[in-house]
Formats: C-alpha cells, structure tokens, sequence
C-alpha cells in the first residue's frame, strides 16, 4: 500500500498514527508467530486509514548479531548473503502474500540505518551516558541477551537454562561499553505513574513496574568477540550490541538525522506491537535510550501473548513453528487474517488447532456471514431481476437493524481502534451479522414475496434493502480485517458505482443510513467463503 504524503490541518502538519512491528529476526523463515504480529498490525493501520487519518506501518529485519552469524556459518555462506536471501525470498514475498500494507521495511544492515546508528551512540557518548567496562555472565545467543541469574531454569541435569528457548546459556566473559541505564530507574518510574496507558496490558505494565523498582543495571552496549553488527564509531574493536542497533530502527527508519520534517512527523510510534519475551527492552531499555538522547517517547508498548501448539510457544528451535501458507491454501488469505485475532484475546495466550479453525470458519464466516451475502444476492436477483430495490415500508424491525449497525460502528471502532482489543471489536461486527440473520428469519421475505398486494411488494422490497444496506455497513467494518472478502461484497452490492471505493469510506459513516442507492445492480458472485475441502 502506497504511504500518504503530508496532510495538513490550519496550516500545520498531521503527525502521522505511527505503527511499528518488532523487527524479526532472519535466522529462519517467518512463522504464525511472526504473522500475528504483523496481521495485527495491518488491520490496525488500515482501520485507521479507513478512518481517513494518515498513517505510517512499519515492519521490518533484524540481521545483525551472533545468532544471525552462526546460523549463516552453519549454512556455509556469509551472513549478508543469508540476509538477503531470507529476506527476499520468504519476509517479504509473505507479507505480500497475506495482504500486509506496510509503508516501509528497514532493514538493520541498510546504511540509511547503520549511519543513524552510529550517530546516535556516538551523541550518547559524547553526553558521558557510555562508560567503557567488562562484563561476566550467562548470555542466550537466541535472546542476544544477558541473564540474570534469577531468570534462568535448570534442567534435570543441573544445567541452566533460557526460560524461553530452553537451550544452555554460556558463560561470556569480555570488554564492554556500558550504557548508564541504572540512572533511568526513577525517571522511568515517574513516566510509567504519569502514562499509566503506555505498557498493555495491565499484567505486562505490572511486570515491567516491577522490575525496574528492583533497580536496574547499566547495560552492555557492545560486543567484542564477534564481527557482524555496526562498528563501535569510536572503538572498532567492538560493535554495537544488536538489540541498541535493533530498537533504533523505528528512528530511522522515520528520517532520525536524515530527513528532519517526515521525523517530526511520524515520530514517535503511537504504537509499538511487540511478543512479551521481548518487553523489556521496548518498554524499558528504548525509552531509556530515548530519555538519554532527548527525544519523545512512544504512545504504547502493546505486548502481545505467545501462539501455543501442544503446550509450547511456537517456534522453530521448539519445531512448532507452522507456514502461514499451510493455512491460507487450506482457509484462504482472509479466513486467515480473520481467525487469529477473532479466537485470541489480543494480550493473553492462545492455542491454535485446525480443528477450532474449521468449526469457526464453517459457523460464523461461512454459515453466517457468507450465506448472508449469497441469500441476499439471490433474493433480490429472483424477485427484481438484480436491481436493488426502495425501502417505503420500514417499521420497528428495520429501526433494530439500523440501531444495530450504529451499535456495531461505535463498539467497533472503540474496541479496535482505540484498545488494540481486536477479537472484541471483531465479535461485535458478527454480533450485528448474527443479528441480520434473525431479522431475516423473522421476517421471511420468501413468503412476503407470495404476497403481489403493493403493500406485499413495498414490504418485500424494505426488507431486502434492509438487508443490503446492514451488509454494506459490514463491508466497511470488515474492510481492514478481510479487504479481499469485504471488497467482493461491496461490488456484489453495487456500491461501488454510487458510493466509489471501498477504501474510500469512512469508518463513523458506515452507520449512515440510506446510502445504497435503490436501482443499484446486484450480482451474485463467487461464495465468499467456500465449503472447506478435507483438511490436507
């Protein structure tokens, strides 16, 4: 999706509502871990474009650090080359693939980044917040992170454990340039009691207030016992420490030190979406570091929870790690999209199974929704020739519907645009759709059709014009979540002649009643969700 250029309100520019992903790492190809995320994220955005404010989504790679190095080594090429080849050949192509409308994609090892990098640990230098040190501790080569002896987990063996990787740490030992996080503490504190909405949700803000009471420790900005990552400017003995180099990429990526008017424009984040292993360095070390350089700090930190299969996080060290192509051939791009926030409360864990997959894609978006749509189509198709038909005759039944849709607008746009509380804003769309369904039932237009009094056609015709025009609204609602479904109904309701785009339509005017226009052309096309094949 094309980025908006500069808009303006009385003269000034609009900051754009600035979304960001973690950026991944490319030891391996992407999983549905990483397209949660980055799903998330995207319906996010477009429901905020679909509001008509300007937006910028960034997601991106992660290609500097030891974990990057030895996998490359234990393919036999360079990790440059390794990079690249994940990148173009599996990232990107996916995000393409499930419709992501990111505006831009940095990578950590493009020099538009690695110079900003290096400015900005040099500025922090410069300012006496690096000190020069040594460090000994256990490291998680997965995490590219120092652990304290309390995170650890021991196996049966005694061996100590990463928590989240479950492999052995190892014991470094090396010269280090320190970054003074300790002095942070309290002003971190302060800004968490004045922003009580900047760490969601409550349990991952508890966790990190937590935390940073028990005090903090500087923190180790470099690395010298391996090469792959941004020189250290002023000691190229060591490089910067890949997750210093990794966060400062939602700066420049925004023009930080190169392009000063699209910085003060989209920085900082409103949003940063992040899994909850990695919390602590966006919601304590980053704001830190933004703290240090003088610069805003983002509007949340939103962690969400792990996808579960059998128990454990999904993931390629736990081999639980599943294509999101595996499931798309089976459900379809949309379904896909769709499933994941719809069964998962955005924050907390969740377990996936093709099972609960198939029984909610066949009850809610295929019998509900999608028979909707086609019993619609159909009626309108057999009783006026596909011509939609004027509504004179509403009463008390269609006044439900239309208070309905207001209901469904308002929770909607509150729950998903405002709280990130995707499965509620989601389950109050297909609350409405449910809804239709009854009214429908009710009101039994197949039999008023028998009826060839004008009162009979007058009723007939309300009701199927009610019906369309309740679909219209889900069109719009569904737009960000299922832009390839919600567009086939809207040309199948003939909108597009009257109303133009869908793109174009504003969220709080979906609730507006009447905008179909009576004469429009109603086709009947494809089933939007097709009778699932057995599973493959």
């Amino acid at each position: 999706m094309a980025a908006t250029g500069s808009e303006k309100q009385g003269g000034e520019d609009v900051k754009s509502f600035y979304v960001s992903t973690p950026i991944y790492y490319v030891n391996d190809a992407p999983h549905l871990g990483h397209a949660y995320t980055t799903v998330a994220g995207d319906v996010l955005t477009r429901w905020h474009r679909q509001r008509g404010e300007k937006v910028w989504y960034l997601t991106g790679t992660d290609e500097h650090g030891q974990k990057i190095m030895r996998t490359a080594e234990a393919n036999d090429v360079t990790p440059q080359a390794w990079c690249d080849k994940l990148v173009e050949e599996s990232w990107k192509p996916l995000w393409e693939h499930l419709g992501i409308g990111n505006d831009d994609f940095i990578r950590t090892t493009e020099k538009r980044h690695t110079d900003r990098v290096q400015e900005f640990v040099q500025d922090l230098y410069d300012k006496d917040e690096i000190y020069k040190g040594g460090y000994e501790g256990p490291y998680c080569v997965g995490c590219e992170e120092y652990k304290l002896p309390g995170d650890l987990i021991e196996a049966e063996d005694g061996t100590k454990l990463c928590p989240i990787h479950k492999k052995p740490v190892e014991i470094l030992k090396e010269e280090n340039y320190f970054f003074k996080l300790s002095q942070y503490g309290p002003k971190l504190l302060e800004f968490y009691a004045a922003n009580p909405g900047f760490i969601q949700p409550e349990s991952a803000r508890n966790e990190v207030v937590n935390f940073v009471k028990q005090g903090l420790q500087d923190l180790s900005i470099s690395r010298s016992t391996f090469d792959w990552g941004v020189p250290v400017p002023w000691d190229d003995k060591h490089v910067i420490y890949v997750w210093v180099d990794a966060l400062l990429n939602y700066a420049t990526a925004v023009g930080y030190g190169a392009n000063q008017e699209k910085f003060d424009t989209t920085f900082p984040a409103n949003v940063h979406l992040v899994g909850k292993d990695i919390l602590r360095f966006h919601a304590v070390i980053w704001p830190a570091m933004l703290m240090a350089q003088g610069l805003p700090l983002p509007g949340k930190v939103v962690a969400n929870g792990w996808l579960m299969v059998g128990g454990e996080k999904m993931s390629k060290s736990n081999l639980t790690g599943i294509k999101p192509q595996d499931l798309t051939s089976h459900f379809g791009v949309d379904a896909y999209r769709w499933y994941f926030l719809r069964a998962i409360a955005f924050g907390s864990d969740g377990s996936f199974s093709w099972e609960d997959f198939t029984a909610r894609y066949t009850s809610e978006l295929a019998n509900d929704y999608g028979n909707l749509a086609s019993r619609l189509a159909a009626m309108v198709g057999k009783y006026y020739g596909g011509t939609l038909p004027e509504a004179t005759a509403a009463g008390e039944p269609e006044q439900a519907v239309r208070d309905g849709l207001s209901k469904a607008v308002a929770v909607a746009d509150l729950k998903i645009g405002e709280e990130l509380d995707f499965q509620g804003g989601i389950l109050s769309i297909f609350d409405f759709v449910k809804q239709v369904n009854g009214y429908i039932t009710e009101q039994e237009p197949w039999k008023v059709a028998k009826d060839e009094s004008p009162e009979g056609r007058a009723r007939l015709a309300t009701i199927l014009y009610t019906a369309a025009e309740a679909l219209r609204g889900v069109a719009v609602l569904l737009n960000s979540v299922m832009p390839d479904t919600s567009q086939k109904l809207w040309e199948s309701l003939g909108a597009e002649e009257s109303l133009g785009a869908l793109s174009d339509q504003r969220l709080l005017e979906a609730a507006d009643w009447g905008r179909l226009s009576p004469g429009a052309t109603v086709t009947k096309g494809a089933v939007l969700f097709p009778r699932l094949e057995e599973k493959p």
